[in-house]
């Protein structure tokens, strides 16, 4: 199919989104199959029609990618790679070649920067962003960082605007080059101009307060769904409509009203987006239905939650409500673990739903089941520390304290900012580990770091308390 069985550009972006979505949802059949180079063509020819579709399109290929991988999958050939790297072409199709080749190596640097450039290129800043980021893990775990890899993305970064992740890639660069001034004044300069993006935004009550002219703001707020007015809902649900009426058996004008009646946020509105989903996926046998159907209920299910605690806020006392918010609280609990597990035998190559449904058993006290899920969500990049800490949380619970203690200090080295919240919790687990462990003196020293941190962080300060009252 390479090099476009399907020979269409996007006419206009509703239409190139259905066609993508068609593409997407096919490609996810066939990668169930272990069909990977089949599966890898049409989520390409999904990106052709929405380059920048990062969810559906670049972030479930990367999946497949490592999936197949695993399962030993053929890299690229000389000829392919001499064939998709070569030859004038327009940005969007630097893209999929690059990324053709990437799905097929995607431990490859290489192309996944071609990939990056290309995606600058055609202004697809969203995909970009991602794509500098894996590629910025990506090197960082390498074990011979390349300095040409940071100061490509030093200067990605700083094309669109994230000043503060291209100071990272500088910093990372000056480590590998401490001597070269240039770098050096490049730091300042990328740090200034953070400042200066900042104070454009920090006085003002909220992003849409710093647009200038009324008119300015009803059109952000109309197409980037900032607020959306009911007007504006209105108008396009009956468009939806409209639409679904016209082609009833278009899926992705089924989506789109059901997505229109989600955004109401009233239950109304969400159970007809639920009931149309459902019966979709009983004459479709299409899971992304359910998938979307689950969501929603999840979302009331929160929603139900957070008023029953703002109402305990003000009535603490208030025996029904608090019966009322456990039974939904665990009914949240079950539906979620339900829904990932469906999630994870439908779409068995994902790693966010391996990572999500592992923390939903988590959440149920199945630590041998969560293991393995974890296991395979930390194959990908953007999981890799999260999922390393969940192992050793899981190693914790089954009183495994010598393995969470090595899971933990594997993810400590690994994670590059050293005082944030996961950083916190990593060592404050360490040392929980440390501690139960019985090596007292090692978790003391690593609750002590913290405190000097984070005095209140949790119940650190009492834990150095004992544990000093303990050496006496």
């Amino acid at each position: 199919m390479r090099k476009g069985i399907f020979k269409f550009m996007p006419e206009d972006i509703e239409s190139s989104v259905s066609k993508a979505w068609v593409f997407f949802s096919k490609a996810q059949k066939v990668a169930d199959t272990n069909n990977f180079d089949y599966a890898i063509d049409l989520y390409l020819e999904g990106l052709r029609c929405a380059p920048d579709a990062l969810d559906e399109g670049h972030l479930k290929l990367y999946a497949l990618a490592l999936h197949r991988q695993g399962k030993n999958g053929k890299k690229p050939s000389m000829m392919e790679r001499v064939k998709y790297l070569h030859g004038r072409k327009t940005a969007l199709e630097e893209m999929l070649d690059a990324e053709y080749l990437f799905a097929k190596a995607p431990d490859n640097l290489g192309y996944l920067e071609a990939m990056l450039k290309a995606a600058l290129a055609g202004g697809y800043e969203n995909s970009a962003k991602w794509m500098a980021d894996l590629a910025f893990q990506i090197n960082n775990n390498s074990p011979k960082p390349s300095l040409n890899t940071y100061l490509f993305l030093k200067d990605s970064y700083a094309s669109i605007g994230l000043y503060e992740r291209a100071i990272a890639a500088c910093q990372h660069a000056c480590r590998l080059k401490p001597d070269n001034q240039e770098l050096s004044d490049e730091l300042k300069h990328f740090s200034a101009e953070m400042t200066v993006s900042r104070g454009k935004y920090d006085y003002a009550e909220d992003f849409r307060a710093s647009i200038k002219g009324r008119k300015e703001q009803e059109e952000l707020q109309s197409q980037e769904g900032v607020v959306k007015t009911k007007e504006y809902r209105l108008m396009a649900l009956e468009e939806a409509r409209k639409a679904l009426a016209k082609e009833p058996d278009i899926a992705q004008n089924i989506l789109n009203l059901a997505q229109v009646l989600s955004e109401f946020e009233n239950e109304n509105e969400e159970n007809e987006s639920i009931e149309l989903l459902d019966k979709a996926y009983k004459e479709k046998s299409d899971f992304s239905f359910k998938q979307r159907s689950g969501r929603i209920q999840i979302k009331q299910l929160r929603r139900k939650i957070r008023k029953l605690n703002t109402k305990l806020q003000s009535e603490p006392n208030d025996k029904d409500t608090k019966a009322l918010l456990g039974e939904l609280t665990e009914k949240l609990k079950q539906f979620e673990l339900e829904h990932y597990r469906l999630c994870s035998e439908n779409y068995p190559t994902d790693p966010q739903i391996k990572y999500e449904y592992g923390v939903r058993l988590i959440l149920n006290k199945k630590y041998d089941e969560a293991i393995p899920l974890f296991q395979d969500a930390q194959k990908d990049p953007r999981h890799k520390i999260a999922s390393m800490g969940k192992i050793g949380f899981c190693f914790f619970k089954k009183g495994w304290y010598a393995d969470a203690i090595d899971l933990y200090k594997r993810a400590i080295e690994a994670y590059e900012i050293k005082d944030d919240g996961i950083s916190k919790e990593l060592r404050y687990n360490l040392g929980r580990s440390y501690e139960e462990h019985g090596e007292t003196e090692k978790s003391l020293e690593i609750y002590r770091r913290i405190a000097q941190i984070d005095f209140g962080y949790k119940d650190v300060r009492e834990r150095v308390d004992k544990l000093r009252n303990n050496e006496n």
